[in-house]
C-alpha cells in the first residue's frame, strides 16, 4: 500500500504576506466597499434588491417581514452578517440619506437624528416602484450576465440593468483597503438631463453640462456656499463642498428675536444633530457669546426646527456667522468619486461618470432588443407556419389520420416524406410530399387546437403576424443604427423623469464667508486671583478692598487688570502663555473659579510659573530676566504683545530656567547669590537691553556645575536682611561690584 506523502512547499514568508493581503484587499474593493459605476450599488445592496425582486416583494404588493428579506439575501447570496445586510436595507429605506430611496420601509427604520432602526423582525419592506422600473425592469430579457454564486447553487446578477446614474442620484460612502469613496447626491430629473444632453454631444465639457446637473442636490436641503469651485470638483473628482443650514430670523414679543434652522447640512444628519446643540451650550458656557437665552430641539415629522432663542437687542445675523464658525452648521462635504470601472477602482469626473453610464445604457439597450427581437422571429416562424398550415388543413388531417403515431405524421411535415402514411388518394400524397415546415412550426401545428380554425381566430392570426413583423422591422432598425438606439433610450429616460423627479431641495450659490465681530466688552478694573491650587477667578475692585485681608491670605498671586486685558504667566522653562481676562469666570469672592490649566496651554505638571502681570502693565515697562545659570538681560515690555496663545519669553542654553523675573525699576542695585553662598551686587543698569530671543549675559561668574540660588533687586528705601549660618548678611550694605565677577563669599 502507497503511502501518503506531504509535499512541503518552501517560500518566502513576505512573499505569502504580500500576497495574501494583497487579494485580501482586492476583495474588500471590488467585492465589499466600493460601488460598480454602472449600477451604483455594493454588492450587498445589490443582492438585497435583486432578493426582493425575485421574494415578489414589489411596490404593489404586501409588505414582508425584513427577516425574511435578510435570512433569504444571506442564505442565497451574501454569505456575510445579517447587520450588514439589515444595514444596508435599512439606509436603502432612508429618505434623508438617499436622494431617491430604493426600498419602501414599513415601521421604524430610524430618524435623520441618528436614532437606530427596530430590530428586523419587527420592521417590514418592499420594493419602491422607480427600483422595480429603473432598476430591476428587464432582467428576464438577458441584460446582463449571471454568475454563480457564493456555493454555485443559485444565480445571481454581476450588475443590475439600472436604466439612471444611480451612483450620482443616491451618492456612495464607502471605505477600503487604501481607498474610500464619498459621492453625493444628486437630483434624479437634472442627471436625467445631463445624461441626456451628453448624448446628444458626447464630446460635452463639464462646465456644459453643470448647466443641466449644477451640483449635488441632498436630501436635508441646505445651501453649497462654494458654487465657483465646483467645476474643478466635478472636473477631477476630488475636492470639498462646503455646505451650510437653512436659517431663518423670526421676530418675538418684547422686541426679541430667534434664530430658526429650517435645514441642516448633510453631514450633520444623525448623532451630529445633539452635537451641534451641545456645540451652541458650549459657546455659552464658554462666554464666546452671551446673546443665546434657550435653545430647543422642536423637529418632527415635518421637518428639522431647531430654535435657538436670544436676548433683547442681540444681533441675529452676526450670531449665525458665530454659529457657522464654531459649529457644524457649516460644513464641508468631502467628495472623491471613486468606483469600480471595468473590474478596477477608478476616480473620475462627472462627465466620466455619465459616460460609463450611457455606455452601459447602450449595452443594455443592444441585449434586450437582441433578446426580443430573436423572440419575436421565433414567433414569426411559428406564425408563418400556422398561416401556412390554414391553406392545407385538409391535407394535414388527412396525414394526421393517415399516421401511425405523431413522429411519422412530424417527420411528413417537416421533409415531405410521405412512406407508411395511408392517404385517400394520389394526388394528396403528392401534395404532402412537397411540404416542408420546420421543426418548430411542424410542433406548432401538432399542438394546434381546433379552435384556432374558426375564421375569426384565423384573422387574428394574421393581424398577429402583422404586428410581429413590424416589431422585427422595429428591433432591427434599433439595432441597426445607434442614433435610433438613442432616441429610444432617450425617451425611456424622459418618462423616468416625468414620473419620479422632483423639484431641486438644496440650493447652490457664492456665499459670503462668516465674519464674527466680538462685542467689545467694556473695560473696567477687576483683580484676578489665584490659589496654591491653581484656581483663578476675577472679582470687582470694590470686592477685593472690603476682603482684602482674606484675599491676601487665602491667594498666592493677586494681578490687578483690566476687564478687556490679557493677563502673562511667564514659566520656569522660558514660556510664556498669555490667557485673556474675559476667559477667566468673573464672580463672587467665594466662587471656587477654574484651573488655570484648562484655559490656556500652561501645564501645571510639567511646569512652574515664576511671573504673573497684566499685559497692559507691562507695555511701557522693562521686564528683568535672571537664569540659575546667572544670564540676565532686561527685555521691553511691548514685545510680549503678540496674538498667539504661547510663545517663547526667552532663549535659555541647556538645562538653564528661569529663577527670578520682575520689572525694573530705575537706579536699583541687584544681588546675586550662589549655591556656595558668593554674593554679587552691582547696578541694574549694566544688564543691557535684549530681544527676547536673545541668551542676555552673564552677571555672576560662577564655579563649575554652580547655580544661583536667589536674585534680590534692592532700592534704598528698604533694608533687606537675611540670615546665612546664624549670621545676618545685610545686602544694601555689599560693595557694589561689576557685572560678571565673582562676589564676595559669605
Amino acid at each position: 500500500m502507497a503511502e501518503n506523502r506531504e509535499q512541503i512547499i518552501r517560500t518566502e514568508y513576505s512573499e505569502i504576506m504580500q500576497k495574501s493581503y494583497i487579494d485580501y484587499a482586492m476583495s474588500v474593493i471590488i467585492a465589499r466597499a466600493l460601488p460598480d459605476v454602472r449600477d451604483g450599488l455594493k454588492p450587498v445592496q445589490r443582492r438585497t434588491l435583486y432578493d426582493m425582486h425575485e421574494l415578489g416583494i414589489r411596490y404593489d404588493r404586501p409588505y414582508r417581514k425584513c427577516a425574511r428579506i435578510v435570512g433569504d439575501t444571506m442564505g442565497k447570496y451574501h454569505p456575510h452578517g445579517d447587520s450588514s445586510i439589515y444595514g444596508a436595507l435599512v439606509v436603502m429605506a432612508q429618505d434623508f440619506k438617499y436622494g431617491m430611496p430604493l426600498v419602501d420601509g414599513h415601521g421604524n427604520f430610524g430618524s435623520i437624528e441618528g436614532d437606530g432602526a427596530a430590530a428586523m423582525r419587527y420592521t417590514e419592506a418592499r420594493l419602491q416602484k422607480i427600483t422595480q422600473q429603473a432598476y430591476l425592469a428587464d432582467l428576464d430579457k438577458d441584460v446582463v450576465d449571471f454568475i454563480p454564486n457564493f456555493d454555485a447553487t443559485e444565480k445571481e446578477p454581476s450588475v443590475l440593468p439600472v436604466k439612471v446614474p444611480n451612483i450620482l442620484i443616491n451618492g456612495a460612502e464607502g471605505i477600503a483597503v487604501g481607498m474610500a469613496t464619498s459621492i453625493p447626491p444628486h437630483n434624479l430629473g437634472e442627471v436625467i438631463d445631463g445624461v441626456i444632453a451628453y448624448m446628444k454631444n458626447p464630446d460635452i465639457t463639464t462646465e456644459e453640462i453643470m448647466e443641466y446637473i449644477p451640483g449635488p442636490d441632498f436630501p436635508t436641503g441646505g445651501i453649497v456656499i462654494n458654487k465657483d469651485e465646483l467645476v474643478s470638483i466635478y472636473e477631477s473628482g476630488n475636492g470639498k463642498i462646503k455646505l451650510r443650514g437653512k436659517v431663518e430670523i423670526e421676530p418675538m414679543k418684547g422686541g426679541k428675536e430667534r434664530i430658526v434652522i429650517t435645514e441642516i447640512p448633510y453631514t450633520m444628519i444623525g448623532a451630529n444633530i445633539g452635537k451641534f446643540l451641545n456645540d451652541v451650550y458650549s459657546l455659552v458656557e464658554t462666554k464666546k457669546t452671551s446673546d443665546i437665552v434657550d435653545i430647543s430641539n422642536q423637529s418632527s415629522k415635518a421637518g428639522i426646527r431647531i430654535v435657538i432663542e436670544l436676548k433683547k437687542g442681540a444681533d441675529a445675523q452676526n450670531l449665525c456667522n458665530l454659529l457657522y464658525k464654531k459649529t457644524r452648521l457649516e460644513d464641508t462635504f468631502g467628495v472623491n468619486i471613486l468606483a469600480v470601472a471595468n473590474g478596477k477602482p477608478e476616480t473620475m469626473g462627472l462627465v466620466s461618470v455619465i459616460r460609463h453610464n450611457v455606455q452601459f445604457q447602450y449595452e443594455l439597450a443592444t441585449r434586450k432588443y437582441t433578446t426580443l427581437l430573436k423572440k419575436e422571429q421565433d414567433k414569426c416562424e411559428i406564425q408563418e407556419g400556422l398561416i401556412k398550415a390554414c391553406d392545407v388543413i385538409d391535407l394535414i388531417i388527412e396525414i394526421l389520420r393517415g399516421s401511425k403515431n405523431i413522429k411519422q405524421a412530424k417527420k411528413c411535415l417537416i421533409t415531405g416524406e410521405t412512406e407508411g402514411i395511408k392517404f385517400k388518394s394520389k394526388l394528396s400524397e403528392k401534395t404532402a410530399s412537397m411540404l416542408h415546415f420546420s421543426e418548430r412550426q411542424a410542433t406548432a401545428i401538432l399542438e394546434m387546437r381546433l379552435y384556432k380554425l374558426i375564421g375569426l381566430e384565423i384573422e387574428a392570426l394574421m393581424a398577429e403576424h402583422e404586428e410581429t413583423l413590424k416589431n422585427i422591422a422595429r428591433y432591427e432598425e434599433i439595432l441597426g443604427s445607434r442614433s435610433v438606439m438613442a432616441k429610444v433610450i432617450i425617451r425611456e429616460l424622459k418618462a423616468l423623469k416625468k414620473e419620479f423627479a422632483h423639484p431641486r431641495l438644496t440650493v447652490i450659490e457664492n456665499g459670503k464667508a462668516a465674519v464674527y465681530k466680538e462685542k467689545e466688552i467694556e473695560a473696567v478694573p477687576v483683580v484676578l486671583l489665584m490659589d496654591r491650587f491653581g484656581y483663578v477667578k476675577t472679582v470687582d475692585n470694590s470686592v477685593y478692598e472690603r476682603n482684602k485681608e482674606a484675599a491676601d491670605s487665602e491667594n498666592k498671586q493677586i494681578v490687578p487688570c483690566m476687564s478687556d486685558g490679557k493677563i502673562c504667566l511667564f514659566t520656569d522653562d522660558g514660556q510664556l502663555h498669555l490667557v485673556k481676562v474675559s476667559d477667566i469666570p468673573y464672580g463672587k469672592f467665594r466662587d471656587k473659579g477654574i484651573p488655570v490649566d484648562n484655559i490656556s496651554n500652561y501645564d501645571s505638571s510639567t511646569e512652574n510659573i515664576v511671573y504673573i502681570t497684566a499685559l497692559e502693565s507691562i507695555m511701557d515697562k522693562k521686564l528683568l530676566f535672571v537664569t540659575e545659570q546667572s544670564m540676565c538681560k532686561l527685555v521691553a515690555g511691548s514685545e510680549f504683545d503678540v496674538s498667539k496663545r504661547t510663545t517663547a519669553a526667552t532663549k535659555l542654553q541647556e538645562g538653564d530656567k528661569i529663577l527670578y523675573l520682575a520689572v525694573a525699576e530705575l537706579e536699583t542695585t541687584l544681588v546675586l547669590r550662589s549655591q556656595k553662598n558668593y554674593f554679587l551686587r552691582f547696578a541694574t543698569e549694566d544688564i543691557p537691553e535684549k530681544k527676547k530671543g536673545a541668551v542676555g549675559v552673564r552677571g555672576m561668574r560662577l564655579g563649575d556645575g554652580e547655580l544661583l540660588t536667589d536674585v534680590w533687586q534692592l532700592n534704598n528705601e528698604k533694608e533687606e536682611i537675611i540670615m546665612i549660618k546664624e549670621k545676618a548678611v545685610h545686602l544694601n550694605r555689599l560693595r557694589i561690584a561689576n557685572r560678571d565677577t565673582r562676589g564676595v563669599k559669605k
